[in-house]
């Protein structure tokens, strides 16, 4: 049986940890959910298409992505969208109506995890 040996980017394992610590220490079951979608394969991780963020969330939500957003599509609402990456053109579409941020800035922002929507 092969050994199961998790993300080999280092930027990925220390989000990852954070995740998991923070997700613990206030007791918030989402920051444990997005560290275990972000533990997985890349080729199971999840990629959202701005057309789909934009038909599942309200004016105003914070969505999060556990994964890439892709552009295809365009966001007709101002929305917050956190993800742990960005293909280029889809940074831009969301940075006219609403704000792009990295998925560590979110759980800066927000380490309670309130009023958080997952997409994907």
């Amino acid at each position: 049986m092969v050994k199961r040996t998790g993300p080999q980017t280092l930027v990925l394992r220390d989000l990852i940890r954070e995740l998991t610590s923070i997700g613990k220490k206030n007791k918030v079951k989402l920051w444990l959910r997005i560290a275990k979608d972000l533990s997985r394969p890349t080729r199971i991780r999840r990629a959202v298409n701005l057309y789909k963020i934009d038909k599942h969330t309200r004016e105003g939500e914070t969505a999060l992505v556990p994964g890439k957003v892709l552009s295809v599509g365009d966001l007709t609402k101002n929305l917050t969208i956190a993800a742990y990456q960005f293909s280029d053109k889809a940074e831009e579409k969301i940075n006219k109506n609403g704000k792009a941020i990295k998925l560590q800035e979110l759980l800066k922002n927000n380490p309670e995890g309130k009023k958080v929507r997952i997409i994907g």
